[in-house]
């Protein structure tokens, strides 16, 4: 739907926003949204079929964030490709905002579904795969998770279910930061081999640099007969160098110096 767009400028302005709104408002989760920038500025910019001037046109693709705590990034890529008004984003988080902290569809053109409760983005997107396969039109159905709500049983139930549907229309995309709420992904709970059990499942798996966007694109593209995966090794808080790999940054907003250090840093970057 869109031609010409840097995705890589995109990405930028993603982070940039994220890092305005978490401290405007004093919310949280910036790392996790700086982590899938890269991910989101290709799929918004690249591969997802939809439109600004009617986000409920029936022939879209439909993206679902399951990582809803990261939602500051939807509401920036939307921004930044013409759903609503940069401007407004500077309410994100504040109080009778439209703009909630985990990302919420109520009011806000192009978020399908309200998510933060981990573990319920795939079986949505599950759902909406299926019925667009029974109507035999199969539109895609993407869904971004995070690593560590895949520690969630709910997840796993999807997987299989995709997989006995043969819901090749289906996209699962995993930020896979390694750093979870408290601690990293093996101290809480250990997801390897996290490659072969997808693939034990059922499902095609491509294994790729989540902050490459030619490998994004280049497997965003790829078709596939099965559901597919995309395992997005991804960098917590990346683009910020204080910020990444710090588990410090799933909770803490910046604020004052720590501010103007990460926009300065993004700016040159």
């Amino acid at each position: 739907m869109f031609k010409n767009i840097d995705t890589s400028e995109l990405a930028k302005r993603i982070r940039l926003h994220a890092i305005n709104m978490t401290m405007l408002g004093g919310s949280s989760h910036v790392g996790s949204v700086l982590s899938m920038a890269d991910i989101l500025a290709v799929l918004y910019g690249k591969i997802l079929k939809i439109n600004p001037k009617d986000s409920n046109w029936k022939d879209r693709d439909k993206f679902i964030l399951s990582k809803g705590h990261a939602g500051a990034g939807v509401y920036a890529v939307l921004a930044e490709l013409g759903f609503f008004p940069v401007d407004l984003l500077k309410n994100h988080y504040k109080n009778g905002s439209i703009f909630s902290g985990h990302v919420s569809h109520r009011g806000v053109p192009g978020v399908e579904l309200s998510t933060g409760s981990l573990g319920h983005g795939l079986g949505v997107a599950c759902g909406l795969a299926y019925a667009s396969k029974l109507d035999r039109k199969e539109k895609k159905v993407y869904v971004l998770l995070s690593d560590g709500e895949c520690d969630e049983g709910s997840n796993w139930e999807a997987i299989l279910f995709s997989s006995h549907h043969k819901l090749k229309n289906l996209v699962a995309i995993v930020d896979y930061n390694k750093i979870q709420s408290l601690a990293s992904v093996e101290e809480t709970l250990n997801l390897e081999p996290f490659v072969e059990k997808w693939e034990a499942f059922g499902w095609k798996v491509i294994d790729i640099d989540g902050h490459n966007h030619q490998e994004i694109e280049k497997a965003l593209m790829v078709n596939s007969e099965k559901p597919k995966c995309i395992i997005c090794n991804t960098i917590k808080g990346k683009g910020v160098s204080f910020m990444e790999n710090n588990v410090l940054w799933h909770y803490r907003s910046p604020k004052g110096e720590e501010y103007e250090r990460a926009v300065k840093e993004l700016n040159n970057a």
